[in-house]
């Protein structure tokens, strides 16, 4: 790459990292805009490997490091219309792993109760798509308010991804100044039929990716049979929580 010598690889990364979109997607390689725009300031990383930024977004770098543009890498997707996430709130059951996905804290909601999107600072990442145990997230195309990525939108999704660092990073040395103790043995007595969904819904999802038997999905509650039985018809699932295959 060809800069002036003057400029240091911190003061690149950071004239990159001002043309990235921060959408924080990871579909780089690399686990946030930064990093990414330090791998290629360090010249450890190729220029065309961002797709939020698309075709306008490798021109901009490449004349800032003085190379010449090429396609986007397809090998990191694809350029796309701005989309974001939605939640049926109907089939949420509340796990807040979407919360803990999303690198903006563009989610809200709490432990047990239904989670929504602030489509105003969704980034589109995709990121929560994937932990949902329900499936219940899609991609949705942006409405016209919102169909563009203006950098004005991406100046405030790097502010929401730093302060979630700052926040995770204080919550976890709290956690580690006093730590507590917690019942791990997963013990069903007393706890409500919503908790043991909960429960049987995150560990039917980690069995299916890792190809086993879900463990606490036996002699479960009938409301609870019922509901494992329509999140499975979401995901287009034989209905193994069927009572009349346990008999």
């Amino acid at each position: 790459m060809s800069v002036e010598k003057s400029v240091s690889v911190e003061e690149l990364a950071d004239a990159i990292d001002r043309i990235l979109p921060q959408t924080q997607c990871t579909r780089c390689g690399y686990p946030a805009c930064r990093p990414y725009a330090q791998a290629v300031a360090a010249g450890e990383a190729d220029i065309n490997q961002c797709p939020p930024g698309g075709q306008r977004g490798i021109i901009k770098i490449a004349r800032l490091v003085g190379v010449t543009p090429k396609p986007l890498n397809p090998a990191n997707g694809t350029e796309g219309a701005v989309k974001l996430a939605f939640i049926d709130e109907t089939a949420c059951i509340g796990c807040t792993l979407c919360i803990q996905a999303c690198p903006v804290d563009a989610i809200v909601g709490a432990a047990k109760l239904m989670h929504t999107v602030v489509a105003d600072v969704c980034t589109g990442c995709e990121l929560c798509v994937a932990p949902c145990p329900v499936d219940c997230i899609a991609m949705v195309d942006a409405p016209e308010s919102l169909s563009q990525w203006t950098d004005e939108r991406a100046d405030d999704a790097r502010r929401r991804y730093e302060s979630r660092k700052v926040r995770l990073a204080r919550e976890e040395a709290q956690r580690n100044a006093k730590p507590r103790s917690f019942d791990t043995a997963g013990n069903a007595n007393g706890t409500n039929a919503r908790q043991v969904l909960i429960r049987a819904a995150m560990d039917r999802a980690r069995a299916m990716q890792a190809s086993t038997k879900p463990k606490n999905t036996e002699n479960l509650p009938d409301d609870v049979e019922k509901r494992l039985r329509e999140i499975d018809a979401r995901r287009g699932i034989a209905g193994s929580a069927d009572p009349a295959e346990k008999s």
